[in-house]
């Protein structure tokens, strides 16, 4: 069996296993368990974690934003004016002087002087989900492991800012199998798949009673001690904790916060009217009331075909959702304790591909990232490519020197191994070195 298809099995085992939990919950609880992935554990203990550093940055929380498919470089942030493979795309001056974008981004193009621009990453992974699980986890897809991601390590290394809200959340998109990988459960985040949505299945239904609610509660918990008192594996942990946590989150008041309908029609109309928008805006809500790492993906950037095109409609929705982001964390205070990372798996091929109407195909050599706040200096650039954007001639990234720059921004221990279930050491973000110069 393929190491893709084995990947894939596994993901389908893991949806299953959601699907009878929640079916088990409604018949013994009367309420829908909320879609909390749980994946088993071969170890029953990890190595002792030491406290996180706190020479980094001033991020609290993370706000990722994650362009699936491999985001043109030349089309958005590290355009190349007046060269053939820019094609028919211009560029704009922005609000620092010597930062230009593409003319796809004008309102981003005001708000540059939040952002630090990173043109120089450069990955080994030129497949979409090899390069997105890189990208995630630093480490390389295998068959016989899964990694835990930024989102996963953060809860474990940081813990939750708010005890009734999970530390981590993912909006939208599907970066299959990414999660807690080898760490507990209650490190993988919770999926909002609808952020208009929001939180579903998260109330008693009409016809339970507080009451009979924590009666039934109650006997499934006695039902259960004998058991959990005899098998104190993961997998026993993570199915009982998944009830605490759910019943944490239903009573508590800031459950409110996944719901966008107590947000002005002005303000989600400036996010806009998309589940990108309103994943953004989302985002914004919940990092406010203490999440502490949140996702939000933006799917269609696999340019083979039409890429002027569609990169246009894509960057329309980004440019729109990411501006008022910056804009509004920055009017209510939080943009200094709060990180926005704009990441992707790769860039495009510098190249046009005619006979696709003009696509661009994959491209791992040289890509652009963006990060703004939580310490990051805004208005500037970091590293360059030459001048068609083909190769990198400047302070070059590598996808771990990325993901440790996330982690230094939020004081993470870098140096710390965490022993998997196999006894093998692992990292937040492998040997990458994180890019201080961007700070301060």
């Amino acid at each position: 069996m393929s190491e893709k298809n084995k990947f894939r099995m596994s993901w389908n085992e893991d949806l299953t296993r959601r699907h009878w939990l929640e079916f088990a919950a409604k018949s013994c609880l009367g309420v829908a368990a909320m879609q909390w992935p749980l994946r088993s554990l071969s170890a029953d203990t990890l190595e002792p974690l030491s406290p996180a550093s706190s020479n980094g940055g001033t991020a609290k929380s993370v706000i990722y934003l994650y362009m699936t498919g491999g985001m043109s470089h030349l089309d958005t942030f590290d355009p190349k004016p007046g060269k053939d493979v820019q094609g028919p795309v211009s560029s704009l001056d922005s609000n620092v002087s010597g930062i230009r974008v593409s003319q796809y981004f004008p309102q981003m193009a005001k708000q540059m002087d939040k952002v630090a621009v990173m043109n120089s990453l450069q990955s080994t992974q030129g497949a979409h989900l090899q390069g997105r699980y890189f990208m995630h986890t630093s480490y390389f897809l295998r068959g016989t492991i899964a990694h835990p991601d930024l989102g996963a390590y953060t809860s474990l290394l940081l813990g939750r800012r708010n005890p009734a809200l999970p530390a981590n959340v993912k909006i939208g998109g599907n970066s299959s199998g990414l999660g807690a990988g080898f760490l507990e459960s209650q490190h993988a985040a919770l999926p909002i798949g609808d952020p208009e949505q929001g939180l579903q299945h998260s109330q008693l239904p009409d016809a339970i009673a507080e009451d009979q609610f924590a009666r039934r509660l109650q006997r499934v918990q006695q039902m259960n001690a004998s058991f959990q008192k005899k098998f104190t594996s993961r997998p026993v942990r993570a199915y009982s904790g998944m009830y605490d946590e759910a019943v944490r989150l239903m009573r508590s008041k800031d459950l409110q916060c996944f719901d966008l309908s107590e947000e002005s029609d002005a303000t989600r109309d400036a996010y806009g009217d998309d589940p990108f928008g309103q994943g953004c805006l989302l985002a914004r809500r919940l990092v406010e009331k203490g999440v502490r790492f949140v996702e939000v993906d933006l799917p269609g950037w696999d340019t083979h075909t039409d890429n002027f095109g569609r990169v246009e409609e894509l960057s329309r929705s980004l440019d729109r959702a990411l501006a008022t982001l910056l804009k509004d964390l920055s009017e209510r205070g939080l943009l200094e304790s709060t990180l926005v990372v704009l990441a992707t798996e790769f860039g495009r091929t510098p190249d046009i591909v005619e006979d696709r109407d003009n696509g661009r195909n994959h491209y791992p050599k040289a890509f652009s990232c963006l990060l703004a706040g939580g310490g990051v200096r805004g208005g500037q650039i970091y590293g360059k490519t030459d001048e068609e954007g083909r190769e990198v001639i400047e302070n070059g990234v590598s996808v771990p020197d990325f993901n440790a720059t996330i982690a230094f921004a939020l004081g993470l221990s870098l140096s710390q191994e965490i022993i998997s279930p196999s006894r093998r050491p692992f990292k937040v973000a492998a040997d990458g070195q994180p890019i201080v110069a961007l700070f301060g």
